[in-house]
């Protein structure tokens, strides 16, 4: 029983009809103002002491160029690197990182004991911020989502299940079908789209509908390549059939 994921799975839902009580809605996600107030800022992890609020729908900083006053009480900076990882901007932001966890994070959780996955996942999430924050430390857009820190998860899956192989749903057109592809396949391919998107310029910090952060989905699944070995317990040429 994968007691890990399910409870990260229970956490992000929890955490989400929370968050969409306070001026948000369940399709669109939550407010602008509790995207800032918990989101993980950039600018914030880049200077120390700092804080920054939304004021007319922009946000402000402190210490930034013609802002003054200060900013109503807030969690600790440190702090909105771990609360990020369990805010989504949209239901389907949510409904795809929870997909991709429920498919991809039993079998990886299976592979080493449910501390060091929990350690493994919190970790990842981390890597994955630090290198968004490297592509934009001045950013003033709230970061969120648990994807970071799901990509660390696919980054140990490739590993872990070199041999494995998962049934795709296909769109062509207005058709789809449904097919097995190997998972080295199916997460080779995601990894370039987001390092081609990123390259290209299409990178922002996720708050709402502001764009994805495709420099965190990198940054977390190198993590997962290059730390599963040393926290998973044991190796596996397949896992479960999952479906993506």
């Amino acid at each position: 029983m994968p007691l890990v994921t399910l409870a990260l799975v229970a956490i992000n839902v929890i955490v989400y009809l929370l968050e969409i009580r306070h001026g948000g809605s369940f399709f669109g996600g939550p407010s602008p103002s509790v995207a800032v107030h918990y989101g993980a800022i950039p600018y914030e992890l880049t200077h120390p002491g700092t804080h920054c609020e939304l004021v007319s729908q922009q946000v402000l900083c402190e210490g930034q160029p013609g802002v003054s006053g200060s900013p109503a009480p807030q969690p600790a900076t440190w702090i909105t690197a771990f609360t990020s990882m369990f805010l989504h901007g949209s239901f389907l932001h949510i409904f795809g990182n929870m997909l991709f966890l429920v498919i991809f994070g039993p079998n990886v959780e299976d592979a080493m004991s449910r501390p060091r996955f929990l350690a493994f996942y919190l970790l990842g999430g981390l890597v994955a911020l630090a290198a968004q924050i490297a592509v934009g430390p001045d950013s003033t857009g709230p970061t969120l989502g648990a994807s970071g820190a799901i990509a660390a998860v696919l980054g140990g899956y490739i590993l872990l299940y070199p041999r494995a192989r998962v049934l795709t749903v296909v769109f062509i057109l207005f058709f789809f079908t449904i097919i097995e592809l190997p998972a080295m396949v199916l997460l080779a391919v995601w990894f370039g789209e987001q390092l081609w998107f990123g390259l290209s310029g299409l990178a922002s910090p996720l708050g709402g509908s502001e764009g994805v952060a495709y420099f965190a989905h990198i940054g977390g699944f190198l993590f997962g390549v290059l730390a599963i070995r040393a926290f998973a317990a044991r190796r596996g040429g397949s896992a479960a059939p999952g479906l993506t």
